[in-house]
């Protein structure tokens, strides 16, 4: 009986993960496009806002002892952080340019693009079964794209590199958990510092900071309130979906363990 009654808490803290990573990437999109549509927030600077508030969230989860830091050299999280700035830029970009429902039906390609990477250069075989569930995934982006009737070339574009970036991203995140023996907050502990740094850096080359549209500019007085309530919520959502893998994975891990 107890050992039903600890598979049945594991299961239920695997389908509160999932449901969270639902919820959060729910929100995240219809938030973030939201203060593209009506706001035209310049999408390096709103990305910039998320990186700095999802590192002080894990600073505040690290005081209060949810994870142990542990000390990484800079040098070998360099790629992984660029990676980070790409794969929310260019996701951020696809969202701004796109439909939603392109967006997220082009953030499926991930899946097989990760299985490509992993094929060609870490030398990893999958099944038959895998590999056949790539042929509807790929032909239902296909056709999406071809007749979607707000086509747009430029957030197609956007769309590919952010996919391509993603998909990179998420397997060099695996291999450096493993090469560091770390787990996904750890990682994104000192991961997230060091992209903010690296967009605080690129942030004037790209966009206006204080012109007009910019991060500082002249925003109206109506619209500043609720801009800014809207950003907090959007960057408080992103911390919760740079989270959300971490407590899928432990609690998956954990049960199969």
């Amino acid at each position: 009986m107890a050992s039903l009654a600890d598979r049945m808490r594991g299961n239920g803290r695997i389908a509160a993960g999932l449901l969270l990573n639902l919820l959060v990437s729910i929100c995240i999109v219809f938030l973030n496009k939201w203060i593209y549509v009506h706001h035209g927030f310049p999408n390096m600077s709103l990305t910039l806002v998320h990186f700095v508030v999802t590192w002080l969230g894990l600073y505040i989860c690290q005081k209060l002892d949810i994870f142990a830091p542990k000390s990484l050299p800079p040098s070998k999280l360099l790629l992984l952080a660029l990676s980070f700035c790409g794969f929310v830029v260019f996701t951020n970009l696809s969202l701004q340019n796109n439909t939603i429902g392109t967006y997220q039906l082009a953030k499926a390609m991930t899946t097989p693009v990760i299985i490509v990477i992993q094929t060609l250069c870490y030398k990893k075989t999958f099944s038959t079964k895998i590999q056949l569930t790539l042929i509807p995934i790929t032909l239902g982006v296909i056709l999406n794209s071809y007749y979607d009737v707000k086509f747009n070339f430029l957030g197609m574009v956007f769309a590919a590199l952010g996919v391509l970036v993603t998909s990179l991203y998420q397997v060099w995140v695996g291999a450096k958990q493993h090469e560091l023996q770390v787990n996904s907050m750890q990682l994104l502990y000192y991961q997230a510092p060091m992209s903010s740094a690296m967009l605080l850096v690129a942030v004037p080359f790209f966009e206006p900071v204080f012109g007009e549209g910019g991060l500082f500019g002249p925003w109206s007085v109506s619209a500043l309130p609720l801009a800014s309530n809207m950003k907090q919520i959007s960057s408080l959502t992103s911390t919760l979906s740079s989270l959300r893998s971490f407590l899928s994975a432990e609690n998956v891990s954990a049960d199969s363990g």
